[in-house]
């Protein structure tokens, strides 16, 4: 009974904490949490209208930094499977590679796996 009421007063607090923090702050403490759990992301890159790469099981999507940290840099990096035939599965031969992508020229999906 004490460890069900703990649990319910911390979930409170917690609450009450999040709901008086701004709406960046909020991203940031989620973006955190997600990163520490993990997630099962999918990357879709396009070129038109035609799906041209995908990257699977990566666990975050993160912005680069500037080398002093005070200034995000204009794209995005990661490690994932190259998924080249589009089944999201790893195949045999199938590496986990780091890839970049640029933030404003290259179209791109990035989502929670379906399977």
């Amino acid at each position: 009974m004490k460890i069900k009421v703990f649990f319910l007063v911390t979930a409170i607090a917690g609450l009450l904490l999040l709901s008086g923090c701004t709406q960046e702050s909020q991203n940031k403490i989620s973006r955190s949490i997600q990163n520490w759990t993990g997630t099962d992301g999918v990357l879709d890159i396009y070129m038109g209208e035609k799906l041209v790469q995908r990257f699977i099981k990566i666990d975050k999507l993160s912005t680069a930094q500037s080398t002093s940290g005070n200034v995000s840099r204009d794209y995005r990096f990661g490690y994932g499977y190259l998924d080249s035939n589009f089944n999201l599965k790893v195949d045999p031969g199938e590496k986990k590679l780091y890839f970049e992508i640029s933030g404003y020229a290259t179209p791109y999906i990035f989502y929670e796996s379906p399977l």
